[in-house]
């Protein structure tokens, strides 16, 4: 796509996230609606973004057994999202029914590692190593599970291009050059600028804060847009 970055969108009204859209809207790809958004709007919060004409992003992650997940990725064809997240970690089969389930043009990618994790959280539930190299086996996973890409941080998105060329990789946890990775909250700990994830090989960047919660959002949509 010419422009790669998805606003995520994770706001507890719709008419504000709606007039959000509206400022920034020249300045970005498609939006991304996360489980906050899905949780307080449902389907019909999801039509009525849908309804603005840009690309949606379903940030789901889904993570039960293969058949439930199967059948949550049918129940939301009607949103027509142009991509799905689940979980890497739900296994093959599961990530195998995801996608045989999902839509036509639909990109099913697969989360590996939060980009709020790093090591010491990874080992807390019993996973030994680094975040890159939970990713790695988890990318290696995925593909292997006929998944179209994955999500990971940019620090690991250059890495995974190398082995998986034609993957469709989604990063988020980005910063703008300038901002730390507590400018906007210190719940992000594996951080690039966009433009070194674009650089590294990232398909879609996802950016929410730095845009949604700038004095000026649409200058800040567009200042990051002119990095890329």
């Amino acid at each position: 796509m010419s422009n790669p970055v998805f606003l995520a969108l994770d706001v507890p009204q719709i008419d504000p996230a709606k007039a959000l859209i509206e400022k920034v809207k020249a300045h970005i790809g498609g939006v991304k609606l996360g489980l906050e958004f899905f949780c307080a709007h449902g389907g019909h919060g999801v039509h009525e973004i849908a309804h603005m004409g840009l690309p949606i992003f379903l940030d789901l992650k889904f993570h039960d057994i293969p058949n439930t997940v199967a059948s949550a990725m049918m129940a939301i064809h009607v949103y027509e999202p142009k991509i799905v997240t689940i979980h890497a970690s739900g296994g093959r089969a599961m990530m195998e029914d995801a996608k045989a389930a999902a839509a036509e043009g639909c990109k099913v990618v697969a989360v590996t590692t939060l980009t709020s994790m790093d090591a010491s959280d990874l080992a807390a539930t019993g996973v030994d190593g680094s975040a890159e190299d939970q990713v790695m086996r988890l990318a290696e996973l995925a593909h292997a599970s006929g998944l179209d890409g994955i999500v990971c941080s940019g620090r690991e998105v250059g890495k995974v291009r190398k082995q998986w060329k034609d993957g469709y990789f989604v990063v988020p946890g980005l910063r703008p050059a300038g901002t730390g990775a507590k400018t906007f909250g210190a719940d992000q700990k594996r951080v690039v600028t966009p433009r070194k994830a674009r650089d590294d090989g990232a398909s879609v960047l996802v950016i929410g804060r730095p845009i949604s919660r700038a004095d000026d959002p649409e200058a800040a949509a567009r200042a990051i847009e002119a990095t890329l």
